[in-house]
């Protein structure tokens, strides 16, 4: 994947904002900000899925989370129309958070957009970078956050989470989640999901 150095530069703002996050996770024996091993997990995720990905893919792969605690789901209602609320306005937040930064990079305008729309997910199943990050999205929830919400939540709920994920994505997602090192249970639990 090609990088620049006003890529690694936005690389080094997002990670910055991210590093802030109060709220911690353990990674090969290190206690890291959890928004920040996210953005660095996504960019990860996105190299090895699409090499070949644009700037712009790259930098909304990067901000996808970016300060999400600052805006949390407990500040919204429960239930399911609480958290379609949460999640509209916290992409309309990263988007912006992630244009903010961008702007300090001098990107253009057409970059910030590009970015917004990615963030957004505007054009999803129509737009293939659209697509290509909803995929990287959820093969990094299946890798690496499914195992701990399946240690909180029922079967039912598991498989219901699993069959909502695998409609966001390509067939080109499905294959490569197929793929992924994941525990013996889950994969029986995704087995079961789509059956």
């Amino acid at each position: 994947m090609n990088t620049n150095n006003n890529l690694l530069a936005a690389f080094q703002l997002f990670d910055n904002a991210n590093s802030k996050d109060p709220n911690t996770e353990m990674v090969d024996g290190h206690t890291m900000s959890k928004e920040l091993i996210y953005g660095q997990r996504m960019s990860q995720c996105l190299e090895n899925f699409a090499p070949n990905s644009s700037e712009t893919l790259q930098l909304a792969a990067r901000s996808q989370h970016i300060q999400r605690w600052c805006s949390p789901r407990s500040d919204y209602p429960e239930g399911r129309q609480g958290y379609k609320q949460w999640r509209s306005e916290l992409a309309i937040f990263h988007a912006k958070t992630a244009i903010a930064l961008l702007a300090k990079l001098d990107y253009d305008q057409i970059t910030q957009d590009r970015v917004e729309q990615l963030l957004l997910k505007k054009g999803l199943k129509r737009d293939d970078e659209v697509q290509t990050l909803e995929d990287v999205v959820c093969l990094v929830f299946l890798e690496y956050y499914l195992a701990p919400f399946a240690e909180k939540h029922s079967e039912e709920k598991l498989i219901d989470i699993i069959q909502k994920t695998w409609r966001k994505m390509s067939d080109k997602g499905h294959d490569a989640a197929l793929q992924l090192p994941l525990h013996e249970s889950l994969l029986a639990l995704i087995t079961k999901a789509l059956s």
